[in-house]
């Protein structure tokens, strides 16, 4: 088990056109896919290379909204998800469940020693990191 890459950022933000103006177009990071609610685009995903991207949602719709910070999380990428979860609960840590996310990526979020959420992600081949396919969220 490790820790392979930053996988993404989550920032929160009030205009995701701006946002993906600025990010895509001006400093050329395209959008790998798009997140929708109710076929409302909410969220984007963009490239910042091969496996590290930056995740933007809408204000009050990233699904772990409590407040109006601006960074949500930040989730690391590892290649054995399971090992890594066992891992964390060895060391006394409370994982949650590891799941099949809507981008068909596996994860799970724990909180670290600071009270900060973060996500971790394991890839395949299907993931929409990869095949650049929308993802509908149902929270």
């Amino acid at each position: 088990m490790s820790i392979t890459s930053l996988a993404h950022v989550c920032i929160r933000t009030t205009d995701l056109e701006k946002t993906r103006h600025f990010y895509s177009e001006t400093l050329g990071m395209p959008v790998q896919f798009r997140f929708t609610k109710n076929g409302k685009v909410i969220g984007l995903y963009l490239k910042a290379s091969d496996r590290t991207f930056l995740e933007f949602f809408l204000v009050g719709e990233a699904r772990e909204s409590k407040n109006d910070d601006r960074l949500s999380h930040f989730c690391l990428e590892t290649d054995d998800i399971e090992s890594l979860h066992a891992t964390l609960v060895r060391a006394g840590y409370e994982p949650g469940k590891i799941n099949l996310g809507a981008d068909i990526a596996r994860q799970f979020w724990v909180t670290d020693p600071n009270g900060i959420r973060f996500e971790f992600h394991q890839y395949s081949a299907e993931s929409s990191q990869f095949t650049g396919r929308d993802v509908e969220v149902n929270w």
